[in-house]
């Protein structure tokens, strides 16, 4: 083999190289960032205090939040900085942080919405038997499951790409550190180990979408044997929502890794990238809460009570 130099740190490229476009994009994705923090963290809050709050389906949404919170988290501030400061830099283990989480954190939101789906069907096609199957130790069970699938995928993921060498460009042409990035600039003769971990990827995600489109089947076979046009409009306004965020999350990130490899990253892979790395986590906390009586009813009382506690105090 030819002498080479093997890469200690990276650059990100983000989305443009003049330093004034870097900075609004920074304090853009800021504010972003501040909105997903205070939305999920609201959710999060609002479904630990309020007892009517203490049902499946939002103690999944909990879970939901919790995961959004840390998704962001991994990549936003790490990019504000690099905009502030127009150095883009990350090192070897920051970059392999990133991977870790990233993979970690996403592949426990597809089985948390997995989850979810699964709560949905039992609703409207068992309702008589919901209490007994979604019982609180089911519940406990089915999310650890999703986080633990996630912890297993993102250190196998983490293993098999950072097993791989790296030496020559040290550019990645994305905001944060991806696997699809990484493979461009890696000079290894055999990619084995990571098309190993992506393909265990893509049939446990393939699994949690069989088990997402098997799940609608029934609820809307069920929805359409509803009499009133109200009570299948009312089945519907419950599962919609849930759908909408699941379809955009899990296609974007098909979009990006499962896409022909190329040699460079184009403006679409960021803006794709983009769409399940921050959009979903910041309209998550809107989709589910926006016209939800049942969270806007707890954030009153939440009002009421914090207004009362201070009149008295």
């Amino acid at each position: 083999m030819p002498n080479v130099t093997a890469v200690t740190g990276f650059i990100l490229m983000g989305f443009s190289d003049i330093h004034e476009l870097q900075t609004l994009c920074g304090v853009l994705f800021l504010v972003i960032y501040l909105e997903i923090l205070m939305s999920n963290l609201l959710i999060i809050i609002l479904i630990t205090v309020d007892l009517k709050l203490q049902t499946p389906m939002y103690f999944f949404l909990k879970n939901l939040s919790f995961l959004d919170v840390f998704l962001v988290s991994v990549t936003i501030p790490n990019f504000f900085v690099n905009s502030l400061t127009h150095k883009n830099s990350i090192s070897i283990l920051g970059c392999a942080f990133q991977v870790f989480f990233m993979a970690f954190l996403g592949s426990g939101e597809v089985f948390v919405l997995t989850a979810m789906s699964y709560d949905r069907y039992v609703a409207i096609c068992s309702p008589l038997h919901y209490e007994v199957i979604m019982s609180n130790v089911t519940c406990v069970i089915m999310m650890s499951v999703s986080w633990g699938t996630g912890l297993f995928f993102g250190t196998m993921y983490t293993a098999g790409t950072f097993s791989m060498l790296f030496c020559g460009s040290n550019v990645i042409s994305q905001f944060f550190c991806d696997v699809p990035s990484l493979l461009r600039i890696s000079c290894s003769g055999s990619l084995m180990i990571i098309y190993v971990s992506l393909g265990i990827g893509v049939c446990l995600g393939m699994s949690a979408f069989i088990c997402v489109v098997i799940s609608y089947f029934y609820i809307i076979s069920t929805v359409l044997k509803i009499p009133t046009t109200k009570g299948q409009s009312k089945a519907f306004a419950t599962c919609i929502p849930h759908l909408t965020v699941f379809s955009v999350f899990i296609a974007t990130a098909c979009f990006v890794y499962l896409k022909a490899p190329s040699n460079t990253a184009s403006l679409t892979d960021r803006l794709f990238s983009m769409l399940y790395t921050v959009l979903s986590p910041a309209l998550n906390p809107v989709i589910y809460s926006l016209r939800n009586n049942d969270v806007d009813s707890a954030l009153k009382r939440l009002l009421k009570r914090s207004s009362q506690e201070t009149f008295i105090t």
